[in-house]
């Protein structure tokens, strides 16, 4: 079940984490490339900064963001700042999105993200917690996937085995860490592929961090995932 109160902690905590650690880089290396391609640190901070405020409006009823060319163009704008006022920028946007959560509302209410995609109101501050926790990784700054919460872990393969599950261009798969297990993919009218290993790596795969040279894949190739 999911409880919206929780998660707000967890993103606040979770936030907190990553000011911390960015805290001790300088202005060179917020200049440096992240692990995204084509984006530097600085571009990810600003996308941090900037997908707070998208969820505040999504929280409110506006639109998450203008455009795809508009939340394209302030992350671009955004990226070249000085670290302080990145960090201040994703202090305060955090803040914000701390305070709209706070707030009386109808938790089972739906609400509209981007291109369409809509989900319970409930489930915003998961989302905003899966932007911070993985994000943080891809600053390249010492965050590794198997420092997640292993709650944070299991939430997300559970929820990127849903959002794949009926693909027509990922075959019937079984996911496994050993002790839990997902499906994902077309439904299950031909053999399935098992795809095993820990965790972290399982999570990596599935949310394009890894290339899945970690799990152990029986029945068939590793399945490609479209981008998420």
């Amino acid at each position: 079940m999911i409880d919206h109160g929780d998660d707000l902690a967890s993103v606040r905590d979770a936030t907190d984490r990553l000011l911390t650690a960015a805290a001790k880089l300088d202005n060179a290396s917020v200049a440096e490339p992240s692990r995204l391609p084509g984006w530097t640190r600085g571009h990810v901070l600003a996308h941090l900064a900037r997908n707070a405020d998208a969820l505040v409006n999504v929280l409110e009823g506006r639109p998450m963001y203008p455009s795809g060319e508009a939340r394209d163009a302030d992350i671009e704008r955004d990226a070249p700042r000085p670290l302080d006022v990145q960090l201040a920028d994703l202090r305060d946007s955090a803040a914000r999105f701390q305070e709209t959560g706070a707030a009386p509302a109808d938790w089972s209410r739906t609400v509209e993200l981007r291109n369409g995609v809509t989900d319970s109101a409930s489930r915003v501050p998961f989302r905003r917690w899966v932007e911070v926790e993985l994000h943080h990784v891809d600053l390249g700054i010492g965050y590794e996937l198997e420092d997640l919460p292993a709650e944070f872990s299991e939430r997300e393969i559970d929820f990127l085995a849903a959002r794949f599950s009926g693909h027509p261009d990922v075959p019937p798969t079984r996911l496994t860490d050993g002790t839990r297990a997902w499906r994902t993919g077309r439904e299950a009218t031909e053999p399935e592929v098992t795809v095993s290993g820990p965790a972290p790596d399982l999570l990596g795969w599935l949310a394009g961090r890894r290339d899945g040279s970690g799990l152990t894949v029986q029945g068939g190739p590793l399945p490609a995932l479209p981008p998420l």
